[in-house]
């Protein structure tokens, strides 16, 4: 909790003498300086409960899938890769390698693009929540921190560009619409997050070189400022986004719920903590099981509502199934999982924490984009992820790559066995989860 934000009420010794000498003058009651109205001390109270106290995971992940069932509701999902890939390309295409990964030599603007503007907003939203919060600081890490965010960076975009989705859009929206894409990728995350717990162990008892932190960097001159700094640009973000909702621009006008989302994505992340790598690492470095319970209590929450929703039309599943199942999606899942221990942070993850000011996530988030953008043009150029359709395939017309295919498991096999498998694997994931807590069976650490 931010101290400037605490009030200060000094303790009083109020014990009394049981006698007094009959000479002695009667003692006056000391000085009290006026004590500030009680409306002001329950609006402080509420303002620390709601801004400041970091809120339940269970809270945050009720959020989130609201405001992603919000985009759903609109035609939209939320993906975070596709926006760091469109960074990648750019840096490519300015180092002069765009011919030969075959970019498009026209790229989508990145303020325009619906993927980048949430990535951007998400990051505003969480520097926003930081600043507020009083949480907020310029984090430099030791040395080899950085080494660890460049290579899981890398590692993460390769990930990503195996499965077509990092954490988020390879795993977490697929499975909210009933895509075994996601469960297949979370598997190879779970290996990947084992492996890259195991590296780390090693680390600690081989390497010594970068291991000392720098001198932090006082933010104590800021610092009262902050609050007033992320107010400031809440307020600019929803003026942005009520111009473009009333602009005659379609275009525009359709991306204002996107500014909005993904603000308020960056702002809950950062409340309540929430982070896919966290979901996974934690049972296995520490046998803490909270924020793992509270993505199951996510996901079941958010699969009858996506099923809702693609029943009223309202949602196309095909518009957000990377064509990836099963090879590229556990494959993906495996390196990306490695990397994002390494990393210290997924991809929502490492967004949100660069909003609070860690240098290594930015690092880490640098390299993600950039091996991203590499890693998707190495496999187009082997015809790994050239994409066919195969219009007579079921109900719908997946796309097809040497990596897998746009698996909807309610077209593949009915929504009884779409409900059916999510039911069964959150149950068994829950199971797996509260026993370890209790006997620590699966802790690596």
């Amino acid at each position: 909790m931010d101290a400037s934000l605490k009030s200060d009420h000094p303790t009083e010794n109020t014990a009394q003498p049981l006698s007094r000498p009959p000479s002695q003058p009667p003692s006056q009651p000391p000085s009290q300086t006026p004590s500030r109205p009680a409306w002001v001390d329950g609006w402080l109270e509420d303002y620390r409960a709601v801004l400041v106290e970091s809120w339940s995971p269970f809270l945050g992940a009720t959020l989130i899938v609201l405001v992603i069932m919000a985009l759903m509701a609109s035609g939209l999902f939320w993906g975070v890769f596709g926006g760091l890939k469109l960074w990648g390309d750019y840096l490519n295409t300015w180092l002069g390698l765009g011919a030969l990964l075959g970019i498009s030599a026209e790229l989508d603007n990145p303020l325009l693009h619906r993927i980048s503007i949430m990535n951007m907003v998400l990051v505003l939203g969480a520097f926003s929540a930081a600043v507020v919060s009083g949480q907020f600081r310029i984090n430099r890490p030791p040395p080899l921190e950085y080494v660890w965010g460049a290579l899981g960076g890398t590692l993460m975009g390769i990930g990503a560009a195996l499965a077509g989705g990092c954490t988020v859009g390879g795993f977490f929206t697929p499975v909210l619409i009933s895509s075994p894409v996601g469960w297949v990728m979370w598997i190879g995350l779970m290996a990947g997050a084992a492996i890259g717990v195991k590296v780390m162990l090693w680390a600690l008892d081989h390497i010594e070189w970068g291991t000392e932190a720098p001198t932090p960097v006082s933010m104590q001159a800021v610092k009262p400022y902050l609050p007033w700094v992320g107010l400031g640009i809440a307020a600019l973000v929803a003026f942005w986004a009520a111009d473009w909702f009333v602009s005659p621009d379609k275009k525009l006008a359709a991306r204002a719920i996107i500014v909005v989302a993904g603000f308020a994505l960056g702002f809950i992340l950062q409340r309540s903590r929430f982070c896919f790598a966290r979901v996974i690492r934690e049972p296995l470095m520490t046998g803490e099981g909270e924020m793992t319970k509270a993505m199951i209590f996510a996901i079941g929450l958010g699969i009858p509502f996506g099923a809702l929703l693609i029943s009223l039309k309202l949602a196309d599943p095909y518009s957000a199934i990377p064509a990836a199942f099963w090879l590229g999606s556990l494959l993906g899942g495996l390196v990306f999982g490695v990397g994002m221990i390494l990393a210290g942070g997924c991809a929502s993850g490492s967004l949100w924490r660069m909003g609070e000011g860690h240098l290594k996530l930015w690092v880490a988030a640098f390299f993600f984009a950039w091996s991203g953008s590499i890693a998707s043009g190495v496999l187009k150029k082997f015809g790994l992820s050239r994409v066919d359709f195969d219009i007579d395939f079921l109900d719908g017309t997946p796309e097809i790559t040497a990596l897998g295919y746009q698996a909807f498991l309610p077209d593949l096999a009915g929504w009884g066995w779409a409900y059916g498998l999510g039911i069964g694997v959150l149950a068994l994931w829950y199971a797996a989860v509260r026993y370890n807590e209790s006997t620590d069976r699966f802790t690596l650490f």
